[in-house]
């Protein structure tokens, strides 16, 4: 039991969590709303990449009609800091059950993945929360109070390259070129290319010789 424990610790990511509350500022379809909410934000190894859970202990924004089960979405950003820079997009699921009106929406858990481009350690802080609903982005709600990092993670990269957005915290990174700015050509296109530009020298070749032949054979009669 001594050594699986072990085993565990070592295995699992170096990390320093903290519930955080944000203050979020909402632009709405019925006017500025807002709310403090405690955030936290966790990370799963899962290979290369992480899987990011970011949860919401209360709501941000209500609604003045009753939401019916189903049409209403969350997604978020977190702004990656530190070792690592733009952001990971995390995404929640459509509301289980109806949501009355004037009660506050609740978020529940936004899950996303993030594939880390440097070394060392990067920091996730909450940021715009966008309330889908009813077919519209129904409240855009952006932290007021320069929330700290609710999660520092201890990370190795898979690259020096830039992420996308993403930083993607979530980007790809790209394969490197040659000194001309081109991809290395190594397909049977490339071969046959190869091939013709070979054939092309050997006729050329042969061409050459003809001529150098028939010049020389005149040369003689004219002797």
């Amino acid at each position: 039991m001594a050594v699986a424990g072990t085993a565990v610790l070592l295995s699992a990511p170096a990390a320093r969590a903290a519930v955080v509350d944000v203050d979020y500022a909402c632009e709405t379809k019925i006017g500025p709303k807002g709310a403090v909410s405690p955030v936290d934000i966790k990370a799963v190894k899962n290979g290369g990449s992480y899987t990011i859970t970011m949860s919401f202990e209360k709501g941000v924004s209500d609604s003045p009609v009753e939401l019916p089960k189903g049409v209403m979405t969350p997604r978020a950003e977190l702004v990656l800091g530190g070792a690592d820079s733009g952001k990971v997009q995390v995404k929640g699921v459509p509301n289980a059950v109806a949501i009355p009106p004037d009660t506050p929406i609740k978020i529940g858990q936004l899950t996303g993945t993030y594939t880390p481009k440097k070394s060392g350690k990067v920091t996730f802080t909450a940021g715009v929360l966008t309330v889908h609903a009813l077919g519209m982005d129904a409240a855009v709600c952006t932290p007021k109070n320069h929330p700290e990092p609710a999660l520092e993670l201890d990370v190795t990269g898979s690259g020096d390259s830039e992420g996308t957005g993403g930083g993607s915290g979530d980007g790809d990174s790209s394969g490197g070129t040659g000194s001309g700015g081109e991809l290395p050509k190594t397909g049977p296109l490339d071969s046959a290319t190869a091939l013709g530009t070979l054939g092309g020298t050997v006729l050329l070749t042969g061409a050459a010789g003809v001529l150098w032949l028939t010049r020389r054979t005149a040369r003689h009669t004219a002797r």
